[in-house]
């Protein structure tokens, strides 16, 4: 397969706990976009010193597409080792100013990151470059309130964080929790279906060309959670425990009411919208997710597959 990306665009594919990092070379200084979970913070600064990244040369800035933990949680890390700045979307930067870990998903959805501080703020509709390419802001609200993309005009190409994956994007709320959210997504999609793009950098996944699909897709998901937003709650929830699982490595289905009834947004998201026992909602978690092939069950233990 022939890259679509330019020579100095170098994508490293992670997994579902931690995002992509987008390395961009260029003689005048190496940017970083997005910096994984903190639990493969090793791993990152491993990957970033390798010949397929900065290659020991400096790293003179880190930015990020949004502020969930899968993205800013080598933040710190990297900026110790690197000391670099760290330039965030501006609305993302007051909420990680004042640490708001229910505002970032951190303990409200039993997720952690090691705290930083912003040094630049990225407004929407400005232009940088980075890796002697023109990147344009573009806000990019929904699974993020606060999210931005960055798009190039010139090769067309668009580093789409968790706003569009080649199938889906990252979860939203659920009105009950935030009104705003799924229609902020949608208009997201607009927004991106306006765009010419050749290629898809996204924060999760693939490097993708098939764009047009992938942007049917998510609209095609879009009108499926605005036709029942009990659906969309459920799927924020599974997505969730997931990640959590994930992190976990394992947990008891025996503590798993507990859990769900102990960690926010699980009781915030069923309070609102499911409205169901702390037992029912374990029960149809853990029924829903073995069936879709994403967790299993051994020796009373739930695991990730």
């Amino acid at each position: 397969m022939v890259n679509p990306l330019p020579p100095q665009v170098h994508v490293l594919v992670r997994d579902w706990l931690s995002a992509n990092n987008i390395v961009l070379q260029s003689r005048d200084g190496h940017v970083v976009v997005d910096s994984g979970y903190v639990k493969h913070e090793a791993l990152t600064l491993e990957l970033l010193a390798s010949k397929y990244a900065l290659g020991g040369e400096p790293l003179v800035k880190l930015v990020n597409t949004h502020c969930h933990s899968d993205h800013m949680g080598g933040n710190a890390a990297i900026r110790k080792k690197y000391d670099c700045p760290i330039a965030l979307p501006e609305d993302e930067a007051p909420v990680v100013a004042q640490w708001d870990t229910k505002a970032l998903l951190l303990d409200y959805a039993d997720q952690t990151a090691p705290r930083f501080t912003a040094d630049e703020l990225l407004r929407r509709d400005d232009t940088h470059v980075w890796g002697d390419l023109e990147w344009r802001v573009v806000a990019a609200p929904g699974h993020d309130m606060r999210a931005v993309v960055f798009y190039n005009p010139e090769h067309r190409i668009l580093i789409s964080g968790d706003a569009l994956w080649e199938n889906g994007y990252g979860f939203i709320m659920p009105p009950a929790i935030d009104p705003l959210a799924l229609a902020a997504a949608r208009a997201t999609l607009e927004t991106l279906a306006q765009l010419d793009i050749r290629v898809v950098i996204p924060g999760h996944g693939d490097v993708f060309t098939n764009v047009e699909p992938a942007l049917a897709r998510a609209f095609a998901r879009t009108e499926a959670f605005e036709a029942v937003p009990e659906r969309l709650a459920r799927h924020a929830l599974k997505v969730v425990l997931t990640f959590c699982l994930l992190h976990r490595e394992r947990m008891l289905l025996s503590d798993l009411p507990t859990y769900v009834d102990s960690i926010g947004v699980f009781r915030d998201i069923n309070a609102g919208c499911l409205q169901l026992s702390a037992i029912e909602l374990a029960d149809m978690l853990v029924h829903e997710l073995t069936r879709t092939g994403a967790v299993k069950q051994e020796n009373g233990w739930l695991l990730p597959c």
